[in-house]
């Protein structure tokens, strides 16, 4: 027998995919086949092997390659991907997944329950930076109970178990090219192969990638796109350009200067939406190295806070497309908290706090690592840099690319940086890894960088995991969020907000709470 949740959640996988063919398969002479969809894929991914790197532009492009089990509607809720239908034990600890049956590699190979076990107990609890915490601390066993039943075992009740399924979170790796095998330096890695609508066809590097339609993908008649072209276009004001002239049909967050926003919105036949970020709710934040002076000494990470003005970043330099955070925990997101200390605007309290501190901070010059985003980041490094000069800092500006800065960040080969990470719907999915002492491991820029390390943090973090019942959660995460904001883990700075600008004609671009890191198999072009 299983509990409530569990039979709702078995009947949502079932109706949600009768639900997806109603929608995307069914209504005839709606959906258009054909044509070739034209997008910015900005900064440069440097791999689009998405199991070993999640950066954003690699989810983007990769997304449309590599499927998870499950995908997730704008309130969160689980619909299906490469698994058709679920259910959960009563105790909490019994996840069962039911394939789709047909589905193929796109080297023909078919997709199995083997490659899924593979995935999470084989590549993803080795080499991901956010799935392979959970996998590691929760994940008792994962077995095949024939070619198309997957069933995982928790040792303990871990309650946003459901909501770790996302593509970038946990996709399937083909086993037959990766087991046994480095997995950083298979050469499958240069020519990724998925189940997904669509397949790597091209990487001209500092040009263009492109992705063609796959005709054997597992959804009848679709994706009904051609192909998929990622122009790479260095310059910010050439990417605003390429959309006017119609040369790409897509913009998403950050391909272009967010002053450009209101001119573009204005545009005819464009559409802008800032939906398809609900599983995400990006949270920025400069990261500064504990483990070494300055930042090492609590003081002067507060002063930093206070030596920052995060409104004038907010309004000057971002246009208004964010807010201000108040914690690590992004307000739109379960268990927020926004009762913590709240650190204003104040370069006396900044100078008080470095004087109390009895660090030098000006005895060498402090390196801040560029975060390669585009020129609103570029700016925030500049303004940064002025802040800390302000109250005695001695600063430089580091040029990186995004490949060098996830080497460089991933090694803790810096002083300051930037990052926005995603929070994935839950604290224990998206948060706890900036924090917990066991995530301080080297190779990826979405781990504990910074190295901070609190054994009561982690035990909060943990328990808080494993607790099921919502306000006792909560209460565990608002401890946590005061230490964390008191101890300035992080240096976080504003909620991010991301517009997509499309033509019209462009349909079912964003339909889920991954919005364009979906993969596109139902897009299709008016004609």
């Amino acid at each position: 027998m299983h509990q409530t949740i569990s039979r709702r959640l078995a009947r949502v996988g079932i109706a949600a995919a009768f639900t997806t063919l109603v929608a995307f398969g069914n209504i005839a002479g709606a959906q258009t086949r054909g044509g070739t969809l034209n997008a910015i894929v900005q900064p440069e991914p440097p791999i689009l092997m998405l199991g070993l790197n999640q950066q954003a532009p690699t989810q983007y492009v990769a997304g449309k390659i590599y499927q998870g089990l499950l995908t997730y509607d704008e309130k969160l809720k689980p619909l299906p991907s490469l698994a058709k239908a679920w259910k959960i034990s009563d105790d909490g600890l019994i996840y069962s997944f039911e394939l789709q049956q047909g589905v193929k590699w796109h080297d023909g190979k078919p997709f199995s329950s083997a490659d899924v076990v593979f995935s999470i107990d084989q590549f993803l609890r080795k080499v991901h930076p956010r799935a392979r915490v959970i996998i590691n601390k929760y994940v008792e066993t994962i077995t095949a109970a024939d070619a198309n039943n997957v069933v995982i075992k928790l040792k303990e009740p871990f309650a946003p178990f459901i909501s770790t399924f996302v593509v970038d979170n946990m996709p399937m790796v083909p086993k037959h090219l990766y087991d046994g095998t480095d997995y950083a330096t298979n050469p499958a890695n240069q020519t990724p192969i998925g189940t997904g609508p669509f397949k790597f066809k091209e990487w001209k590097k500092g040009s263009f990638i492109t992705l063609v339609r796959n005709n054997e993908y597992w959804k009848p008649n679709m994706p009904y796109l051609d192909e998929i072209v990622f122009r790479v276009v260095p310059d910010a004001a050439s990417r605003a350009v390429a959309f006017e002239k119609g040369d790409v049909q897509v913009l998403r967050g950050g391909d272009v200067d967010n002053v450009e926003v209101k001119r573009l919105k204005a545009l005819p036949n464009v559409e802008m939406t800032t939906k398809g970020w609900e599983m995400y709710a990006p949270l920025s934040f400069m990261v500064m190295n504990e483990r070494s002076a300055p930042f090492n000494n609590v003081k002067v990470r507060q002063a930093v806070m206070h030596a920052v003005n995060r409104k004038f970043v907010v309004d000057n330099i971002f246009f208004g497309l964010g807010k201000i955070a108040i914690s690590p925990l992004a307000s739109s997101t379960m268990f927020f908290e926004p009762k913590v200390t709240q650190y204003d605007y104040n370069l006396k309290k900044a100078r008080d706090l470095i004087k109390e501190s009895g660090v030098n901070v000006a005895a060498r010059p402090i390196k801040i690592l560029s975060f390669p985003y585009g020129s609103a980041w570029d700016r925030l490094a500049e303004y940064t840099k002025q802040s800390l000069e302000q109250i005695g800092f001695k600063v430089d500006i580091e040029a990186a690319d995004a490949g060098a800065w996830a080497k460089r960040t991933g090694e803790f080969d810096f002083d300051l940086t930037f990052n926005y990470t995603y929070q994935y719907g839950d604290p224990a999915i998206g948060v706890a890894r900036h924090y917990l002492g066991s995530n301080i491991v080297k190779g990826s820029p979405f781990v504990n960088n910074q190295g901070y390390n609190n054994p009561k943090v982690d035990e909060l973090f943990n328990k808080a995991a494993t607790t099921i019942k919502a306000e006792e959660r909560q209460k565990l995460y608002t401890e946590v969020q005061n230490i964390l904001v008191n101890d300035v883990a992080n240096g976080y700075l504003f909620e991010l907000e991301f517009p997509t600008f499309y033509r019209k004609n462009i349909k079912n671009l964003v339909t889920t709470a991954i919005g364009l890191n979906e993969t596109f198999d139902n897009v299709w072009i008016e004609k």
